[in-house]
């Protein structure tokens, strides 16, 4: 009976096997886990997931340190997209109830300024586009010119698949950095979106990141993909080294194809935080679109406890954030400080 007892108590613990494992790897190294590993921690069960978030909250002091970087997004065309992004309500293609609207210079700066007086040090000019033309490219240079004469502030952009000239041109505007999402793994890619491929963003990002600009790369989890299709985007996404990942958490939106999908579980969104963080120890990690839906106010505490960096402060593009005072006193609360992490890095 001793040795029945002695032998089940050995039972190997899978879960604590690979925490153990990623804490030596990821922790004490600075490697991060491989899409197998990635995997391994997304199904790690619920009572472990304490464990997982504090040890990449370990890792993200141990790599990135504690400040807090904070952007605030503004959307210089909204709506009348042409490509059909099955999650997104600013496509031409579907019944949404978004419209096509273009936002003028003047009101360009006067979001930069707002934004920078959260104490945000970067500001992101967004456009629902499949790619920049000459109208657009022209319309950012003008507004960059105008926001750096104005503000001191970084500005980045997000303005779809770009040629190899747009992305020198954006280099000679001063963009700091430039974010072209990923959206999805590979494999779920033609599940979400028909009008372009995966392959072609990931060409537009190996220009960005060649040009010498930052590199923001991330993604949309709880679409429908599997588990396995989650490491796979979190492992894509560190081939491409990106300088910061917005994690976005799935919001439905009406109208759309993928507008009757259920929210992802909050303790499966937390989960990802520490997968991500456990594949991208030493990246800018940045809560972005849907967490205020999926994980609430105490969520978005613990996720800051569990690996991320940053923050998106207001609204979104087409949704509402919370309030830029709200984030910016639940991080004085944890005693984060709010600093421009592409500076120290």
């Amino acid at each position: 009976m001793t040795d029945t007892i002695t032998n089940h108590s050995a039972t190997p613990d899978p879960a604590q096997d690979i925490l153990e494992r990623a804490r030596q790897q990821v922790l004490e190294e600075g490697r991060g886990l491989n899409q197998e590993q990635i995997l391994e921690i997304l199904r790690l069960p619920d009572e472990r997931v304490t464990d997982l978030m504090a040890l990449a909250h370990e890792v993200r002091m141990r790599w990135c340190g504690p400040e807090v970087e904070v952007e605030g997004i503004v959307s210089l065309k909204t709506g009348g997209c042409p490509e059909d992004c099955h999650f997104c309500s600013q496509s031409g293609t579907f019944q949404s109830p978004v419209r096509s609207v273009w936002l003028d210079i003047p009101g360009l700066v006067q979001a930069a300024k707002e934004t920078a007086a959260t104490g945000a040090s970067e500001f992101c000019i967004v456009a629902a586009v499949k790619g920049p033309d000459e109208k657009l490219m022209t319309q950012l240079r003008e507004g960059v010119a105008a926001i750096h004469e104005a503000v001191d502030i970084n500005v980045a952009a997000s303005l779809g698949i770009l040629t190899a000239e747009q992305v020198d041109d954006m280099v000679d505007m001063g963009i700091h950095r430039y974010n072209h999402n990923l959206e999805t793994a590979a494999s779920y890619f033609p599940q979400v979106v028909t009008t372009h491929t995966w392959e072609e963003r990931m060409d537009t990002l190996r220009m960005v990141r060649d040009s010498g600009m930052e590199v923001c790369c991330g993604g949309i989890v709880g679409m429908g993909e599997t588990e396995a299709q989650r490491a796979e985007l979190a492992a894509q996404l560190a081939s491409v080294d990106p300088h910061e990942v917005p994690l976005n958490f799935f919001n439905p939106r009406p109208g759309t194809p993928f507008g009757d999908l259920p929210t992802m579980a909050a303790i499966d969104a937390l989960r990802t935080i520490g997968a991500f963080r456990l594949a991208l120890p030493r990246t800018i990690l940045r809560f972005a679109g849907g967490r205020e839906i999926t994980l609430g106010d105490l969520g978005t505490r613990e996720g800051l406890l569990g690996g991320i960096n940053a923050v998106i402060v207001g609204n979104y593009l087409t949704t509402l954030g919370r309030p830029a005072t709200e984030d910016l006193e639940m991080l004085s609360d944890l005693s984060m400080p709010v600093k421009a992490l592409s500076q120290t890095l």
